[in-house]
């Protein structure tokens, strides 16, 4: 447990457990470094894991210039744990917010990462969806602004992708909630508007993302709705990534069903490690009718 500083003097909390291989989590918007717990628990029997409190997200420090906060700078902060720690490669996990933030990261250093697992990435990032995310996403921002973030986690949690999660297990989905009201205010409403809202769209990233050869798996619901089509895209578009969608899930899959989720990971891991994970066979990729059987 301690601080590393970031761009601008910004001190981010972060904590560690375990041994070997560095796996570095980056967290939702409705998430922090508590989000991961369950991977925690179970990688750091063979990992290093290394989680931390995003800028805006209390006990990291919350800056209130509104230009503190950017998807560039979420890059930026990511590394500075990394650096801190003296960590020069770590498999990274992100969801959501944190997945955006995990491939960012990848395509811009990947010579830090040894691997990236990108789940619940795409929320708003389809171009018939973008004019309607931002505005979504400046009404969140001025509601955890005007009412705060304990009045506004219940129903924020209770989203038509994180219902799969209060249906299935509420008592983790109550403690979820508690965390979320925990957040700060401030901090909340500026993370919307300043790395939410304002990031680019995955769609105008698919040169970068068809010469992006570092080992990802994409992690999506079935019921993640707003994720479903950009990982399609995703999947067709990076040549070093798998695809896997859980069933009957939502947007908060790794605390949702956290047993797949970690055996999915783990295995990833494990298969990257040993060198086997490879970028998918140009064979597979059939322009004609003639590779279809059955």
């Amino acid at each position: 447990m301690g601080f590393a500083t970031s761009e601008g003097g910004v001190g981010l909390h972060f904590e560690e457990a375990g041994e070997g291989t560095p796996v570095l989590f980056i967290h939702e918007f409705a998430g922090d470094h508590r989000s991961w717990e369950p991977q925690v628990r179970f990688l750091s029997r063979r990992h290093r894991c290394v989680t931390y409190a995003a800028r805006g997200y209390p006990p990291s420090d919350v800056p209130t210039d509104p230009e503190a906060y950017s998807q560039d700078l979420a890059v930026a902060d990511a590394l500075a744990v990394l650096d801190h720690l003296g960590v020069e490669r770590a498999h990274i996990v992100g969801l959501s917010m944190g997945a955006f933030c995990t491939l960012h990261l990848g395509l811009r250093h990947p010579g830090r990462t040894s691997s990236l697992v990108v789940a619940g990435c795409g929320y708003g990032a389809h171009p018939d969806a973008r004019a309607s995310f931002r505005a979504e996403s400046q009404a969140i921002a001025e509601a955890f602004q005007n009412q705060g973030a304990a009045a506004i986690a219940p129903t924020y949690g209770a989203g038509p992708a994180r219902v799969q999660f209060q249906n299935k297990d509420r008592r983790g989905w109550e403690e979820f909630v508690r965390m979320l009201s925990e957040h700060s205010s401030v901090g909340s409403a500026l993370t919307m508007r300043g790395v939410q809202r304002e990031r680019p769209s995955l769609y105008d990233l698919t040169d970068e993302l068809r010469a992006l050869e570092v080992p990802t798996l994409l992690m999506v619901g079935d019921e993640d709705a707003g994720c479903l089509e950009t990982n399609l895209m995703l999947k067709r578009t990076i040549a070093s990534a798998g695809l896997v969608v859980l069933p009957r899930t939502g947007h908060t899959a790794n605390l949702e069903e956290p047993g797949l989720f970690n055996r999915l990971v783990a295995d990833f891991l494990a298969t990257v490690d040993a060198g086997r994970w490879t970028l998918r066979d140009p064979r597979s990729v059939s322009q004609t009718l003639t590779g279809i059987s059955g």
